[in-house]
């Protein structure tokens, strides 16, 4: 059981067991894309944004390019630290200061997967009606449970086999469909600028949402410079180009049939190849599920080891702590399942809010403040060695990032004041990137000269 099973949880990964080459997270972010749930965000440019295809494609490749830059530059951070990304948080904002911050981020996690089981179950019932709807859910969430309970190593392998397969079949449905475009489809240049920076948002969301566990799938390799460098772009081009392929599916998607589920009309887009279609693209929402997942039960152990320090989460613990995960996220999907679009809008909306300010302030502290050097052992002191109980300028910088972006907010549930004067257009996470780092940079300088 042991050499199947990983052992580890949040503690540092010691030198003699690195191991593992950094283009191989090209794989794991390249697989992990190409699920469903990537295929319905992109759906939203044309379905709930207005926009042509033409610019649906445009916003969603400029979107991911720009926020993959900031997701990509926390791989970097697992080869040279060995631990879980929110682990790694305690730096920033001290031992006890982290925990609010790592609970929300536990909360998106289940959101994630909640999301994932609706729209894999959605696709399984698509594919096999016999399966009924909330049983398909039910097996999506029972798949998702093997690769993260599995591990990490698991987790790599599986996403070199899901990266042929689904990438095969993604390629497959663009060219299909491409065939299907009613004529002048490319040249239709109809949308609002509004509905242009909300798309282009959404997908640098996309992959701001995965910062809190990037250096999760990185932390056992080798802490090397050129590894270092490896990750980033493996990384980079991985997540780009599987979320870009997907989600120019799903602005084709929701051009051939508005209105309408987006797992309904990949089915009858596919025709014939339907069945098999749907299962690869329902299943290979198990992988992505297992990332979340895995990094979910990582953030939640860090969480309850804040308050029993000298506590060490083995194998067992992890499992319990992630079939919990998987119970909350299930009873969220079953509830949701019936009004997902409007839930999945909503709960974007909390990602942009919570993830913005805390990606900023991570970045920052790594690549300007501390040239990458922390004391890990720190991390796992009860009284946060060198990092303390709790950083008040972070945790403010923190607060203010995510008061700074409301007002420039615009969604189906809240328009903010200044997006009024922008004519709808949202570029609060702009601002909150922005305004966290000023803080932020000019707080613990103040503070160091202190």
């Amino acid at each position: 059981m042991s050499t199947a099973f990983e052992t580890h949880t949040i503690h540092q990964i010691p030198p003699d067991q690195r191991h593992g080459r950094a283009r191989d997270l090209f794989a794991v972010w390249f697989s992990t894309n190409l699920t469903l749930l990537t295929v319905v965000t992109g759906a939203l440019g044309p379905g709930l944004f207005g926009l042509s295809f033409t610019w649906s494609t445009i916003a969603v490749i400029l979107g991911n390019l720009a926020g993959a830059v900031f997701m990509a530059l926390h791989a970097a951070q697992g080869p040279m630290l060995g631990v879980p990304q929110m682990v790694q948080s305690r730096g920033q904002f001290g031992f006890y200061g982290a925990v609010p911050i790592i609970g929300l981020v536990v909360l998106m996690y289940i959101g994630f997967v909640a999301s994932n089981f609706v729209v894999g179950g959605q696709a399984l019932y698509a594919a096999l009606p016999m399966t009924g709807r909330r049983s398909a859910i039910l097996l999506i969430a029972v798949l998702s449970l093997v690769p993260c309970c599995m591990g990490y190593h698991t987790i790599h392998a599986w996403s070199k086999l899901v990266s042929w397969v689904a990438g095969a079949v993604i390629l497959y449905c663009l060219w299909l469909g491409y065939e299907a475009f009613p004529p002048g489809t490319l040249r239709d240049m109809h949308g609002s600028v509004a509905g242009f920076f909300s798309t282009f948002s959404t997908a640098a969301l996309w992959q701001i949402a995965y910062a809190p566990y990037v250096s999760d799938s990185s932390r056992y390799l080798p802490a090397d410079e050129a590894g270092r460098r490896t990750a980033f772009l493996t990384t980079y081009i991985g997540t780009v180009v599987g979320t870009a392929l997907s989600m120019i599916l799903g602005c084709m998607v929701a051009l051939q049939g508005p209105g309408v589920s987006v797992a309904t009309t990949l089915a009858h887009l596919a025709g014939r190849q339907a069945t098999p279609v749907m299962i690869v693209l329902s299943l290979s929402i198990a992988l992505g599920n297992a990332m979340s997942l895995y990094g979910g039960a990582l953030s939640a152990i860090t969480v309850l080891q804040t308050f029993v320090p000298d506590w060490r989460a083995a194998l067992r613990e992890r499992l319990v702590v992630t079939c919990t995960l998987v119970a909350i996220a299930l009873g969220m999907a079953l509830g949701m399942a019936d009004s997902f679009m409007k839930s999945y809008a909503a709960f974007l909306d909390l990602l942009m809010a919570i993830m913005v300010p805390w990606t900023a302030i991570n970045l920052t502290d790594y690549y300007l403040l501390r040239r990458g050097r922390y004391d890990v052992a720190s991390f796992f002191r009860r009284d946060g060695g060198a990092y303390g109980y709790c950083n008040i300028p972070a945790l403010c910088a923190y607060g203010i990032g995510i008061a700074i972006e409301v007002p420039f907010m615009q969604n189906g549930f809240h328009t903010g004041s200044l997006a009024r004067r922008l004519h709808g257009v949202d570029i609060s996470w702009v601002v909150g990137l922005v305004v966290t780092t000023a803080f932020y940079i000019r707080a613990t300088t103040t503070r160091r000269r202190a």
